[in-house]
């Protein structure tokens, strides 16, 4: 009796001494697991912040091209005028330039061919309507740490 009673004690000793360093190894897995979800967590948060960043150029390219074919609405609207007025070096092309120059986006410049273009196309007369102008205007930006150039294009038809 005595024996068994001596192997009862041996085997739990041996078995603590198997697993020691077990709690550490997990302790450290643990750790491993919880340091990548914080750092998933923040890759998360900046590319959400690049995309909203994005999104504000792109609205604000939108809001300045359409504010240009606003200004062309508003204005005498036969195809010479519009092209003498709101092309590349017209009068009024000039002024909504610099709105668009103190607007906020980024990297515009002659430097960087990313000054935003009008284009102008006319439309013959039909049966169904007089002659009219087809504007394009395209307004371009370069977000700052990025090579690429983003552009957004609005279309609209002039009578």
């Amino acid at each position: 009796m005595n024996t068994i009673a001596h192997t009862k004690r041996r085997r739990p000793a041996s078995r603590l001494a198997a697993q020691t360093g077990v709690m550490l190894l997990e302790a450290m897995v643990a750790i491993l697991i919880f340091s990548l979800g914080v750092l998933s967590i923040i890759q998360l948060q900046a590319v959400s912040i690049k995309q909203a960043t994005g999104a504000e150029y792109r609205s604000m390219a939108a809001l300045l091209a359409n504010d240009l074919i606003s200004r062309m609405w508003a204005s005498d609207k036969t195809a010479a005028t519009l092209q003498t007025n709101f092309g590349s070096s017209g009068a009024s092309y000039n002024q909504w330039l610099a709105t668009v120059r103190s607007s906020g986006l980024p990297n515009i410049s002659n430097d960087k061919g990313t000054l935003p273009t009008v284009t102008f196309t006319t439309v013959p007369a039909t049966a169904s309507g007089p002659a009219s102008s087809v504007a394009q205007v395209t307004v371009f930006w370069q977000e700052p740490g990025d090579t690429t150039t983003h552009s957004y294009t609005a279309v609209a038809q002039l009578r």
